[in-house]
Order: structure tokens, then C-alpha cells, then sequence
């Protein structure tokens, strides 16, 4: 079968303020659709994938016309679902008997509603992972079967919509085929943000999936963390490593891990590092990690092995916010973590969120003085979002109350609000911190001494741009309101 995924046009002032989008930009790989661009590809079906990212509506829809597919998966983010129902009714409009399928964080949460109201657009909704779901529903296509019963996919047959059982999550993830990254196209799009990669192209690849933690703000496909070790299903080390180096034959050299963390499993992430010095694989690497996962030897091994940067969701510089969030870590914590980082000569990410229930502006500036306190390389601060899934949405009214359109469900618009709390407050507070952590002369003297390419000096300059409009600029984000788009941050769905 002719196939085509899709994420729906976006363009990045829809995302991030125009004034500082120069250094926010970033175009991650998106991983689970080139998961399932390999799945069906092994199948023997046709495929093409359509990145909104770098096509206009127009021309997603051109393309549409020329090529006449009879399968269309989009992908939809929360805040980019409205642009996924647009993107459905021009496909339906070019071709009626065109099968339209959607999938991703929002649809995977929402389910069977997506195919409700403004979803009559949609022939079907995969409700969980998609690989292994999309192959069997293209073999009942392709069969004249109908679609009662497919496990993870809820469907429609005229104005009737059917809600068929959850598919079990796949628990040997080494069966699966490595992603398309192929289907592509150039890879030089793909970029993180200015300053956060060493090596051009950079390439994404997971090697585990789910996490043993339980924030409030974070949407798991198993909320009862029953599989693998604490949750967490893990990829053989020898898959992982086979992977890796398909990526570098492939030209890749760079990789983001995008693990919810890469160390929750000490031994096996010691392993991989121990391998990839072994074999003398070329390439540095960024990662992510829940701070008392890691410790010096870990960390050593990580530098030793190419890596140059991790990340430590900080969240925030105030106990009882950590606890409210559910984060299960302490402020020592986060220090000793990101002090053994630095001693390991591994650069270090920090983000931070404004907006906790119960978080006070007071605590949001306590925030402020940890992060400056911590001083790593890199520090970002978001607004708490109730996305779908998380239990920060199940439990909005005992929170705080939230923007009615998804469009705002972005961590820059504070669509959520604590009672403790007003809009304008974090707002405002998003202001104040990065004014307080990037114009500090410490931070700037050491990223002028760290500069060592034309790469270092472009991110610097576009840094020195954003930091003019965040001073210059009263106000910065209370007069931008976000709208929809389908987008992935730090390697992650925006939805996580």
C-alpha cells in the first residue's frame, strides 16, 4: 500500500516568541514516526514522509495530489492537534476514500474523542505504540477485514465510532526494525538549539522506553509503571551499539539520547559507554538523567565514551514545589549531581518550571537564585502544562485552571495557572530568569572562553541577540500567545 506520514505545517513564531526565536529554534528527528516508517517498510508497503517543519500546508497538499496515497498517518502534539484536523480535512478533500489514521501524545491520550466533533476527518486513532498496530491495520485494509477488535487502534465506520481493547506495550523492543531516518531527506535540517550540539548532523535514538518516576506533568503509555525494570523497557546493549553504528556509516556525528533517563539502569549504561570506547566509535553524544542516578565513575565513563553534555530536570529551587510535583528528589540532590558533571568536565542542562501547584511568585525567584546558584552551561524555564494524560490534567480543578484552547498548551504561554499564582506572574517570571542566569559575567565570560568554532560564535551571537530583546523588551511574553503546531523538544515529544 501507498503510504504517507505526516506531521502537519507549523512554522517556529507559532512556537516561540518571534524576538528570541533565533536561539530557541530547534528541529529534533522525529523518532517514533521514523519508528514506524521502518515498520512499514519491513511490511512491504510504500512510504513518504511529509515534515511540516520544512513544507508548507500548500505544499504537503500538492504532494498529496501527485503521489495519491491510500494510507495518511499524521502525528499531533496537543497544541498541534488543531492543526492535524486541518491538515485531515485537506486530505479528505483531495481524496474521500483517502484512510486517514492519527497518532501521537494527544491522540494516544484522548483516544476514541479525537474522532468526536471536529475529528469526522479521521478514519482512526492509534491509541498506544504504534508499530506493530499500524501493520496489522494496513493488513486488514489491504484485506477487506474489518477493524473490530485491532487492539490499539479505535476507529470509525460512517458516523459510528468503535473503541476496540488497548494493545499490550511491546516488551522486546530489540525486535524492532531501527528507525527510517532515510525517509528524512537532508539530514543538515535536523539541528538542536544554537550552543546545544558539537558536531553537525546530529541524530536522535532511544535506548529504553518509559520511566519509574511519577511527575505530575508527564504522560507515560504505562501509567502503572508494571513493565520492565520499574517501568522501564529496556534495548539490548548490543541493539543499541548496532544502531549507533549504522548511524555513523550513515554520516551522523552526533547523537541525542532521548532517554527519560539514560542512567536508569546503571550497569547497562556503564556497559554502552564501556562499548562505545571499546570499539572506538567516533562521535559525541548528549543525554538526559534523573539526578542520584549517576555518580563520578558513571559520569567519567560518560566523557570518556564522547559525551559532552547531560541533563538534570532540575524543576525547581524550592522543596515543597520538587514535592508537589512529584519530582522524588531533593535540592542536595540536584547539587551534588550537577557538581560531579562538572568535575567530569560534562557540560551540564538544567530546565526549570514556573507554575507548580501551589508555587508562589516568592518561590518562583527562590527558583531564580538556585538556578545562578548551580550555574550550569545551560539552563532553560518553561510554564508547567496540563497535557493530556499526566495527573496534572486529571486533576486540574483541585490545581489551578488552564487556557481552553489547545493551541496554548505550550510550555511558553503559561496556559496553566496555579491558584497560588497568576499568568502574569510566571510570565514574568520567565523573564526575570532568563534575564538573571545568561547576562550574568560569569556565565559570559566562560561561554566567550569556551568558543573554539564559527558554530560557537553564530550561537553566541544569536544568545547576545535574544538576551537584547528580553531587557529591551517589556513584556516579552505576555503579549505572544503561542498557537498550534506539531513540534518536539530536546529529542522529547512536547507532550512529556
Amino acid at each position: 500500500m501507498k503510504c504517507v506520514l505526516i506531521h502537519p505545517a507549523w512554522s517556529p513564531a507559532e512556537i516561540f516568541p518571534a524576538k528570541t526565536v533565533s536561539s530557541q529554534i530547534n528541529y529534533w528527528q522525529p523518532l517514533g514516526t521514523l519508528y514506524v516508517g521502518a515498520a512499514l517498510l519491513e511490511a512491504g508497503h510504500e512510504v513518504e514522509f511529509l515534515n511540516g517543519a520544512f513544507m508548507t500546508h500548500e505544499a504537503i497538499m500538492a504532494r498529496i495530489e501527485e503521489i495519491r496515497p491510500e494510507f495518511a498517518g499524521l502525528y499531533s502534539t496537543t497544541f498541534g492537534f488543531p492543526k492535524a484536523i486541518r491538515t485531515a480535512k485537506a486530505l479528505k478533500q483531495i481524496d474521500r476514500d483517502l484512510f486517514v489514521c492519527v497518532g501521537g501524545p494527544y491522540p494516544m491520550a484522548m483516544k476514541s474523542q479525537c474522532l468526536e466533533r471536529d475529528g469526522e476527518n479521521f478514519d482512526a486513532v492509534v491509541t498506544g505504540e504504534a508499530e506493530l498496530a499500524i501493520v496489522e491495520l494496513l493488513e486488514r485494509l489491504t484485506g477487506g477485514k474489518s477493524l473490530n477488535g485491532l487492539a490499539g487502534v479505535d476507529y470509525r465506520q460512517g458516523t459510528e465510532i468503535f473503541r476496540n481493547p488497548p494493545r499490550a506495550l511491546l516488551e522486546d523492543l530489540d525486535s524492532l526494525p531501527f528507525p527510517a531516518r532515510h525517509l528524512l531527506g537532508d539530514k543538515a535540517h535536523y539541528i538542536p538549539p544554537p550552543g546545544q550540539y558539537r558536531r553537525k548532523p546530529v541524530t536522535t535514538l532511544i535506548t529504553s522506553r518509559g520511566c519509574d518516576r511519577r511527575c505530575i506533568f508527564c504522560s507515560q503509555a504505562d501509567k502503572q509503571r508494571q513493565y520492565g525494570s520499574r517501568g522501564i523497557r529496556f534495548r539490548g546493549v548490543d541493539n543499541v551499539l548496532q544502531e549507533i553504528e549504522l548511524c555513523l556509516a550513515q554520516g551522523y556525528r552526533e547523537i541525542k539520547f532521548i532517554d527519560d533517563s539514560f542512567a536508569a539502569n546503571y550497569d547497562r549504561a556503564m556497559e554502552i559507554c564501556r562499548e562505545i570506547k571499546q570499539r572506538k566509535l567516533d562521535f559525541t553524544w548528549f543525554a538526559s538523567a534523573s539526578v542520584n542516578q549517576v555518580d563520578k565513575p558513571l559520569l567519567q565513563a560518560m566523557k570518556d565514551a564522547g559525551c559532552w553534555a547531560i541533563l538534570f530536570g532540575a524543576d525547581s529551587g524550592v522543596q515543597k514545589t520538587l514535592n508537589s510535583l512529584r519530582k522524588a528528589t531533593t535540592l542536595d540532590m540536584i547539587r551534588h549531581d550537577v557538581r560531579l558533571a562538572k568535575q567530569a568536565g560534562i557540560r551540564v542542562s538544567t530546565p526549570f518550571i514556573f507554575g507548580a501547584p501551589g508555587e508562589t511568585f516568592e518561590d518562583g525567584l527562590k527558583t531564580i537564585d538556585f538556578a545562578v546558584e548551580l550555574d550550569a552551561d545551560f539552563a532553560n524555564f518553561h510554564s508547567l502544562t496540563p497535557f493530556p494524560g499526566t495527573p496534572l490534567y486529571d486533576n486540574l480543578e483541585k490545581y489551578g485552571s488552564v487556557l481552553e484552547s489547545l493551541s496554548d498548551r505550550t510550555y511558553q504561554s503559561a496556559a496553566f495557572v496555579p491558584y497560588t499564582m497568576t499568568r502574569d506572574e510566571i510570565l514574568k517570571l520567565r523573564q526575570i530568569a532568563f534575564r538573571r542566569f545568561y547576562t550574568r559575567p560569569k556565565f559570559m565570560l566562560r561561554r566567550l572562553l569556551q568558543m573554539r568554532s564559527w558554530h560557537d560564535l553564530q550561537s553566541n551571537l544569536q544568545g547576545l541577540q535574544s538576551l537584547y530583546q528580553l531587557w529591551a523588551t517589556r513584556n516579552l511574553f505576555h503579549g505572544w500567545k503561542g498557537k498550534a503546531g506539531t513540534h518536539e523538544i530536546a529529542g522529547q515529544s512536547a507532550d512529556k
